[in-house]
């Protein structure tokens, strides 16, 4: 399994791209630029076969429908969030880009709970991590020891909770339940940022010690 992390947007939202040996792969979080992720999927001949949205913030999504059209492929997203890629209101577009606002179509597949989520070859764990919003999930990749864990945990920080919906108290809980009981040497994917790991941030993150 082989990864590779996509920077997009004024934000620098991280995509990122995981594909196996038969060069299938999937697309987690296409926030914006759709040019950029459609250019290394055709230059690197992958196959994608499906989307995987941590959560609906405006800044995760902005790519979707253009990702799903071109190669006609589905997207996971946690029903507490389902009506959100339609709803600037709800996304946040409408907040942070009024002149700009992001429509795009409901998710074809919502993740209900936590557990195995087997598409293709490809097998995660769908973990809870509710905090930043009420539907953010993780996505566990044993197979490739990472993390792909959206705006729950960054690199010596975590996720804003002072947006419509976000908790403090739970997040933390999110990260200490949910990522932290993770092996720490597992890569942890951000949303936002470089390439951590769960020890790295047990060892140094400001925001999760004392908690």
């Amino acid at each position: 399994m082989e990864w590779k992390q996509i920077p997009l947007g004024p934000l620098q939202t991280n995509c990122y791209i995981l594909w196996n040996e038969k060069r299938e792969c999937m697309i987690f979080d296409p926030g914006e630029q759709p040019e950029l992720i459609k250019k290394f999927v055709k230059e690197n001949n992958l196959f994608p076969i499906a989307v995987l949205l941590t959560h609906a913030h405006f800044d995760h999504i902005g790519a979707l429908d253009s990702i799903r059209d071109e190669f006609k492929i589905e997207a996971y997203l946690h029903q507490k969030e389902a009506s959100w890629l339609s709803d600037p209101s709800q996304n946040l577009s409408q907040l942070f880009m009024p002149n700009n606002q992001i429509i795009q179509r409901k998710a074809e597949n919502h993740l209900k709970e936590e557990g195995s989520l087997k598409i293709g070859s490809f097998l995660f764990q769908v973990l809870e991590t509710p905090g930043h919003s009420p539907g953010s999930v993780s996505f566990y990749h044993q197979e490739s020891g990472a993390v792909f864990s959206g705006d729950a945990l960054f690199q010596g920080s975590i996720g804003r909770t002072d947006l419509p919906k976000g908790n403090q108290a739970e997040l933390i809980d999110s990260i200490h339940t949910k990522l932290l009981t993770l092996p720490e040497e597992t890569i942890v994917l951000p949303g936002h940022g470089p390439v951590t790991t769960i020890g790295e941030e047990m060892d140094h993150n400001p925001f999760l010690n004392g908690f």
